[in-house]
C-alpha cells in the first residue's frame, strides 16, 4: 500500500524562468540546510540520456539525524538515518526517487513533476489510470497565504505577501493574487504539478510515517516556493551556464560546511 498526493503550486513566472529559479533556489536551500555534520552531500551532477529522455542527473546523500521525528529514531539503528536522492531532470518533466539502504525495498518516496503554463486547473497531468487517480488527494499550495506556513518556518524576507521585485515589478501577492494573475497579460504564470508517492512498510508505523512524510513534503514545497519567488531578483537574469557554475561552487561549499558549525535548517520537531 502506498500514499499518493498531488501538490499544485502556482507561481507568477514562466515555465522557462522557473527552470533557472528552481535550480538557483535548490542550491541556496541546500546550503541553508547543511552544517553540524548533517545536510546534503552531492555525489553526481551530470548530463544523462536514456530511452529518448535527456536531461541532468543528480545523486545526493542526505544526512538527517535531526530531521526525522523521535518515534523513528527510537527504532532506527545508528547510521541508518541517511537517504539517497536520485533525480532525473528532463525539464519540464522531472522525476526524483528517495531511498534508504537500511529499509531497502520497504521504503521510497517518488516525486514526479510536470511544469505547465497554466493556473493549476488540469486534472491528472501525470496520466494515471482511473483507478489510481480516484484515490489521489489534490492539495493546492498558495505561496501568498501566510496561514499555510508555521510560525517556526515564517520569515518576513521570504513572504511573497510583502515582497516586490525591483527587476520585474511582480508582487506583493495579495489575497486574490491568483485571480488577478489570470487576468494580467503582462505577467507570466505557471504551475508545478508534483505527484508524491510514499511507501513505508514497517508494522505498526506504516500509516503514521507515510502521513508524516507527506506532511513534510507539503511543508518543503510551500517554504521552497515562497523562497523561490522572494529570491526572484537574484536569479531572474541568470543563464543556465551561470547555474551550472553555481552548482559546482555549491558542491564544494557543501562538503566544507557540512563538517562545521551547528545543525541548520528545518527539523522534524516532536511529531
Amino acid at each position: 500500500m502506498v500514499l499518493i498526493k498531488e501538490f499544485r503550486v502556482v507561481l507568477p513566472c514562466s515555465v522557462e524562468e522557473y527552470q533557472v529559479g528552481q535550480l538557483f533556489s535548490v542550491a541556496e536551500a541546500s546550503k541553508n540546510n547543511t552544517g553540524g555534520g548533517e545536510g546534503i552531500e552531492v555525489l553526481t551532477n551530470e548530463p544523462y540520456e536514456q530511452e529518448g529522455e535527456r536531461g541532468q542527473y543528480t545523486h545526493k546523500i542526505y544526512h538527517l539525524q535531526s530531521k526525522v521525528p523521535g518515534f523513528i529514531k527510537m527504532f532506527a539503528p545508528e547510521g541508518s538515518l541517511v537517504v539517497h536522492e536520485r533525480a532525473w531532470n528532463a525539464y519540464p518533466y522531472c522525476r526524483t526517487v528517495i531511498t534508504n539502504e537500511y529499509m531497502k525495498e520497504d521504503f521510497f518516496v517518488k516525486i514526479e513533476t510536470w511544469h505547465k503554463p497554466d493556473l493549476g486547473d488540469q486534472d491528472n497531468v501525470h496520466g494515471l489510470d482511473a483507478e489510481t487517480w480516484k484515490d489521489v488527494e489534490v492539495v493546492h499550495i498558495d505561496i501568498g497565504d501566510r496561514t499555510q506556513v508555521s510560525d517556526d518556518d515564517y520569515k518576513p524576507d521570504e513572504d511573497p505577501a510583502l515582497f516586490k521585485s525591483q527587476k520585474t515589478g511582480r508582487g506583493p501577492l495579495g489575497p486574490d493574487w491568483k485571480r488577478e494573475l489570470a487576468n494580467n497579460e503582462d505577467c507570466p504564470h505557471m504551475c508545478a504539478y508534483k505527484l508524491v508517492t510514499v511507501k513505508f512498510r514497517w508494522w505498526g508505523l506504516q500509516g503514521r510515517v507515510e502521513k508524516f512524510i507527506q506532511k513534510q513534503e507539503r511543508r518543503l514545497f510551500t517554504n521552497f516556493h515562497r523562497q523561490l519567488f522572494c529570491w526572484l531578483d537574484k536569479w531572474v537574469d541568470l543563464s543556465m551556464a551561470d547555474i551550472r557554475r553555481m552548482e559546482e561552487e555549491t558542491q564544494r561549499e557543501l562538503d566544507e560546511i557540512r563538517q562545521k558549525g551547528t545543525v541548520r535548517g528545518m527539523t522534524a520537531g516532536d511529531e
